[in-house]
C-alpha cells in the first residue's frame, strides 16, 4: 500500500504502532493465520532437535538437523526472490504452503517408526527447501498490506506473532505430551496448522509489486548485493547480524544440547520445554517493547543496548549450572535477543523501497536464519569435546563488540534511504 505523507491515514492511532498496523483488514488477516500456523511450526521446531538430540546424545547431529531446517536459506533465498519477481505471488505462496504440510506428514510417519535419521534429514531439508523459496516473496509482500508510515509497526507485529507463537507453540507441545501425544502426533497437528495461513491467503489480494532492476541472466542473483553496497546501512546491518548469528546465536542452534549439557536437563523432559518457552515468553516481552514502550527511543539506540544486553545475559545463561536460574536469565535474555533483532529489521526495511523488497530481504533471511545453521555446524563438535560454556562465552564478547561496531549513528546521512 502506497501512499505519500500528505495522504489521511485509514486509522487515528499512532502512525509507525502496532495497533495501527492491525488496524488493515487484509493486513490483520495475514497476521492472524501466520499466528496459528507459526504455534505449529514451532511445536515442531522445539520437539524435532530435542527428538534427535535424546536418540543420538550428539549436538554435531543437531547442528546438522538445524542446517537441513535453516540451511536452505544460504542458497534458495536469492532464486526464490528471483521466481517472487516473476510468477503469481499468490499461487506461488500457496504451493509452497502445501509442499510444507505434506511433507510435515511424511515426516511424522518416519518418526512414528523410529525411521532411520538420515531420512529425518531429508525429509526436512524438502520442508527448509519450501520455507527458503517462500520466504522473500512472503515477507516482501506483508509490508506492502499497509502504509509505508505503519511499517515499523508492522514489522513489530510481524515479531509479536513470531515470539507469542514460539511460547505457545512448546506450552501446547508440553500438555498434549502430558496428555500422551507422541512426537509424531505433535508434526500431525503442525501440518494442519498450514491450513490457517492457506486460508488467510486465499481471502487477501496480495500486491504483485514488482521491480525492473536492469539485470538479465546471473547478473539478477547480485541485484541485492548491488542494492546494499549502493546504500551502506543495510551493509552494515547485514554484517552484524550475519557474523551475530554465525558467534552468538549457538544457542538458537543448539538449544536442546546447550541445556542437557550446561544444566543436566534431557531434551525430551518438561523441564527442557520449560526453559525453551521462558526464553520464548522473553522474546515476545522484546518484540512487544519495540512496537511500544521503545517507539519513543531511537531505534540505533535500542539496537546498541540490546548487542550490549544480550553480550551480559549469554555470559551469565553461559556460567550458571542448574536449571533454576536459567529460567530468569533465559527470559532476560530473551528480550535483548528480539529488541535487538525487530529494531535492526525495522531500519532494514525501513531503508528498502517497494520494488527492492523482494530482492534485498533475502540477504536478511540469510544472515538472520541461514548463518545460524553454520554457527551450529562449527559449534556442535566444540561442544562435544569441551561443553557449550566457553562457546557461549565467546559469543556473548563478539556480541558486546557488534554494540559499538554496528552503531549506525555513525554512519553519514546519504548512507540512508532519503525518498
Amino acid at each position: 500500500m502506497s501512499s505519500t505523507t500528505s495522504d489521511p491515514l485509514p486509522h487515528t492511532h499512532t502512525p509507525g504502532s502496532a495497533r495501527a498496523a492491525f488496524a488493515y483488514r487484509s493486513y490483520r488477516i495475514i497476521w492472524i493465520g501466520l499466528f496459528f500456523s507459526s504455534i505449529g511450526t514451532w511445536m515442531q521446531n522445539l520437539a524435532l532437535p530435542a527428538y534427535i538430540d535424546h536418540r543420538t546424545g550428539s549436538a554435531q547431529i543437531v547442528g546438522i538437523l538445524i542446517f537441513a531446517q535453516l540451511g536452505p536459506l544460504l542458497l534458495l533465498a536469492i532464486p526464490g526472490s528471483i521466481i517472487a519477481d516473476r510468477v503469481n505471488r499468490r499461487v506461488f505462496l500457496l504451493a509452497m504452503q502445501w509442499l510444507q504440510l505434506i511433507f510435515s506428514l511424511v515426516l511424522a510417519a518416519i518418526v512414528a517408526v523410529d525411521g532411520p535419521i538420515w531420512t529425518i534429514f531429508l525429509v526436512q531439508l524438502v520442508i527448509g527447501t519450501g520455507n527458503a523459496l517462500n520466504a522473500p516473496a512472503f515477507q516482501a509482500s506483508i509490508p506492502l498490506l499497509v502504509d509505508r508510515r505503519d511499517l515499523a509497526g508492522a514489522i513489530s507485529m510481524n515479531s509479536i506473532q513470531l515470539n507469542a507463537s514460539r511460547v505457545l507453540g512448546p506450552t501446547l507441545a508440553a500438555v498434549l505430551t502430558l496428555w500422551g501425544v507422541s512426537t509424531a502426533g505433535l508434526f500431525v497437528i503442525n501440518s494442519f496448522t498450514y491450513l490457517f495461513l492457506i486460508v488467510a491467503i486465499g481471502m487477501v489480494v496480495i500486491p504483485d509489486v514488482r521491480g525492473d532492476h536492469g539485470a538479465k541472466g546471473w547478473r539478477q542473483f547480485l541485484i541485492g548485493l548491488r542494492i546494499s553496497r549502493q546504500r551502506p546501512v543495510l551493509s552494515r546491518l547485514l554484517v552484524a547480524m550475519a557474523t551475530f548469528s554465525l558467534f552468538s546465536l549457538v544457542l538458537v542452534a543448539l538449544f536442546p544440547s546447550v541445556t542437557r549439557l550446561n544444566f543436566g536437563v534431557e531434551s525430551e523432559s518438561s523441564t527442557f520445554k520449560a526453559i525453551y518457552a521462558v526464553w520464548g515468553l522473553g522474546a515476545f516481552t522484546g518484540a512487544v517493547l519495540t512496537g511500544t514502550v521503545l517507539t519513543r527511543f531511537r531505534r540505533p539506540k535500542v539496537i546498541t543496548f540490546g548487542f550490549l544486553g544480550f553480550g551480559i545475559s549469554l555470559a551469565a545463561f553461559a556460567l550458571v549450572r542448574s536449571p533454576g536460574p536459567a529460567f530468569p536469565i533465559g527470559f532476560i535474555l530473551g528480550i535483548f535477543y528480539f529488541m535487538l533483532a525487530t529494531a535492526m529489521v525495522t531500519v532494514f526495511q525501513e531503508n528498502l523501497r517497494d520494488t527492492e523488497r523482494v530482492r534485498v530481504m533475502p540477504l536478511w533471511f540469510m544472515a538472520f536464519g541461514g548463518t545460524v545453521t553454520i554457527g551450529g555446524l562449527i559449534a556442535g563438535p566444540i561442544i562435544d569435546a569441551i561443553g557449550a560454556r566457553w562457546v557461549l562465552l565467546v559469543g556473548a564478547l563478539y556480541a558486546i563488540h557488534l554494540a559499538r561496531w554496528c552503531n549506525i549513528d555513525r554512519l553519514p546521512r546519504e548512507a540512508f534511504l532519503h525518498d
